[in-house]
């Protein structure tokens, strides 16, 4: 017998367990390990939902003019996600697609963004604070945060008006730390699956009076399904409250350390770098399960750490009037191979910052509030490219051997704002807010300013030699002189709900989002820019949306409506492109439907159209065509029983609709379809067992692909496969 195969009975003995466990249970049903298990579709009542993320601060769903969707902790722990997109495509809007190991990209009414303008599209929070410094932004955020251990997740689509500035472009996701329990709560858990794939989960939690505490932790190594692509995370979250009469303080410090070797893109040529193969047609290249396991780039990799803490305190000064305070501080450290460009060249980037967040908040009669505070944050950081490989000449660009980039830069933030809310009559409520944002950057080149070499040499074209008869020309990375830049924005939200009937409301908003260009940006640019010309963002949102409640079925549909301008991104002959414009339409459902006693469903589904409204000669984008790499149709639907003895099983369903690979919409992903089914039953009052197959029917689909350097690449989705875990309670 393979290895494989004997990894893979391992795999089967939890499965056999649980199946064994039930016979026994529907043999005897007064077993002690029989217990109601609620259904996940009984969901509160929207008069009972309560968001943080809208306004910091718990508020009431049905007054909010705008979008929100979340997830609470029990789906969380049903979910056991392994990667950010196994949890976050729950999520009506979202779209997270997985490339290797711990790196993946997001998207939220929009593409899924990469390379400079990806950073910073979408703002990611940890109890209200950014995981990130603004300006210092990363495309694979989502990593650091403890999803897996999270007590909620909340999502606002689209710009979040006055609470929120820089990075709130096309949506916030908070990741909410799990509250202390009131009881001495100890919890280990273990879980197994293919290609030695092996996590723990711990927490510790309990009250002791005023003071509560909750300590998780959590590992996992994977040798990776792809060959020599293994990784290593470690997460850490430690969470102290403090509650008397009028003040609350909760501070959160987390630790996150990730070391990855990096399988990157399967090309369908050698254009694309790297290996390739030919045994399939170019566009299905990843019905190639044996090129899918691959690793073309076995020198990549990724190590990254970070640590971050917050403490939030609450005041009541009177009935009418409270106010908080949040102070914090983060420090990020990355060095990874930039295995997706040609020079393949290593990036090492640190930032260090400390910032604070504050709100004085007065309830008026008649169901008015008014909020205004500051936040102020400053940042210090660097950055340093370098090639290790010789000098090239490559797609007209000359990339040379050493330094390409070495800077360093402070950055200031000051955000005033204000948020109003006002009871018009009986049922209609009406938001203003505004919030005006001050960012400078003050950087300091290390290096030789302009296109030239690191040491002040010109890169040289060889062969054949310049029109002008000598090899000499520019460097394809450009280094501004020391400068400091000031950016002056404004973000603004107007809206309006109306109560429709006690579980329902209406709401109408406009809101505008603005993203002050990222540190690499303007820094680490090209021969044809200059950092004088790069502006802000901006986004203009309109949506027009229901929620409620009704025979116990819980929904919200939304129309959303977006332009941008001002949109920095890297085409795919790999030029950066500062001043694009783009729209964004569609309508987002979501549904969670209670049947029977011990059945429930849930659904949420996106369409959406996202168009170029610019021409770019050089990418052959022309106005009206789709962008890249963003599907008109995702859904995510659930189907779940909740069986005798506590148990529940759910089946799965993903549905990405295809989507364009280059921005000419010459070349084309056709989309899958992918199901998944999970089973969790308590066999003990302290012992419960969980199995999941992923990718049920095993289909060879792409979890993400695209058209660049003149090559199809693709990620390739894991095989069907099975995982098995045991949860611990002492």
């Amino acid at each position: 017998m393979t290895n494989r195969t004997s990894g893979l009975w391992r795999l089967l003995l939890p499965v056999w367990a649980t199946l064994t466990t039930l016979s026994a249970v529907a043999a005897d049903p007064d077993s002690a390990a029989v217990q109601q298990q609620p259904s996940v579709a009984q969901a509160p009542s929207p008069m009972e939902a309560l968001t943080v993320t809208a306004t910091r601060s718990a508020a009431p769903v049905l007054e909010l003019a705008g979008n929100v969707d979340s997830l609470s902790t029990k789906q969380i722990d049903q979910v056991r996600a392994d990667q950010p997109s196994d949890i976050f495509n729950r999520l009506s809007g979202v779209n997270v697609q997985q490339n290797n190991g711990f790196e993946s990209l997001p998207s939220i009414r929009s593409p899924v963004l990469t390379g400079p303008g990806a950073g910073g599209a979408f703002l990611f929070l940890e109890d209200g604070v950014a995981l990130r410094a603004a300006g210092f932004s990363n495309n694979n955020g989502l990593a650091e945060a403890n999803f897996e251990q999270a007590g909620g997740i909340e999502v606002i689509r689209g710009p979040a008006g006055a609470f929120y500035g820089s990075n709130a472009v096309h949506g916030v996701l908070n990741i909410l730390s799990r509250a202390p329990s009131s009881d001495l709560q100890r919890e280990i858990d273990f879980s197994a699956g293919p290609h030695d794939l092996y996590r723990i989960k711990a927490t510790l939690s309990d009250t002791l009076g005023n003071h509560s505490y909750r300590v998780n932790a959590y590992g996992v190594t994977d040798d990776g399904y792809r060959d020599d692509a293994g990784f290593g995370a470690q997460k850490l979250n430690a969470r102290h409250d403090y509650q008397d009469a009028t003040d609350s303080i909760k501070s959160v410090l987390s630790v996150f350390n990730l070391n990855q070797e990096t399988a990157g893109f399967i090309n369908s040529s050698s254009n694309g770098g790297g290996c390739f193969t030919s045994r399939r047609a170019d566009a299905v290249l990843y019905k190639d399960m044996a090129a899918m396991r691959r690793n073309c780039d076995p020198d990549a990799y990724r190590d990254w750490s970070s640590v971050r803490f917050s403490s939030r305190w609450d005041h009541e000064v009177n009935d009418n009037q409270s106010f908080n305070v949040t102070a914090y501080f983060r420090d990020n450290d990355m060095e990874f191979r930039q295995h997706f460009l040609p020079d393949r060249s290593i990036e090492e980037n640190e930032h260090t910052s400390f910032g604070i967040m504050n709100g004085y908040t007065w309830d008026f009669a008649a169901g008015h509030t008014v909020i205004v505070g500051v936040d102020a944050e400053y940042t210090d950081g660097s950055l340093k490219e370098t090639q290790e490989g010789p000098d090239t000449f490559s797609f007209g660009n000359a990339r040379p051997q050493g330094l390409h980039y070495d800077f360093d830069v402070g950055a200031t933030v000051v955000a005033p704002y204000v948020h109003t809310e006002w009871q018009i009559i009986e049922r209609l409520r009406a938001t203003v807010g505004l919030r005006y944002e001050y960012t400078q950057y003050d950087y300091d080149n290390a290096i030789a300013d302009g296109t030239l070499k690191a040491d002040g040499s010109a890169c040289v074209r060889n062969p054949p030699a310049a029109p002008n008869g000598t090899n000499e020309v520019d460097c394809l990375f450009r280094r501004p002189e020391d400068r400091k830049d000031d950016f002056h924005n404004y973000s603004s939200k107007i809206g309006a709900t109306y109560r429709i009937y006690d579980d329902a409301s209406l709401f109408v908003n406009w809101s505008r989002g603005i993203r002050a260009p990222q540190v690499t940006d303007l820094y680490r640019i090209q021969r044809r820019q200059r950092t004088d010309t790069i502006k802000s963002e901006r986004i203009d949102s309109r949506e027009i949306g229901v929620r409620g409640q009704t025979y116990g079925i819980s929904y919200e549909v939304v129309y959303f409506n977006m332009d941008k301008e001002n949109f920095f991104f890297r085409d795919t002959n790999g030029l950066n492109v500062t001043n694009g414009k783009t729209d964004h339409e569609g309508v987002e459902i979501g549904l969670l439907i209670p049947i029977l006693d011990r059945f429930d469903a849930g659904l949420n589904y996106t369409h959406a159209q996202h168009e170029y409204k610019s021409f770019q000669n050089a990418s052959g984008i022309v106005k009206g065509n789709d962008i890249d790499t963003a599907p008109e149709n995702i859904a995510n639907t659930r189907f779940g029983w909740n069986f005798l003895a506590g148990g529940r099983a759910e089946i799965e369903w993903e549905h990405m609709g295809s989507y364009y690979l280059d921005a000419r919409n010459e070349h084309e992903y056709d989309g899958h379809d992918v199901f998944h089914l999970r089973v969790s039953k308590p066999v003990h009052k302290n012992v419960t067992l969980h199995a999941r197959i992923n990718n049920l029917t095993d289909k060879a689909y792409a979890t993400r692909g695209d058209f660049a350097f003149g090559s199809y690449r693709f990620f390739g989705g894991e095989e069907r496969t099975i995982h098995g875990a045991v949860t611990l309670a002492f």
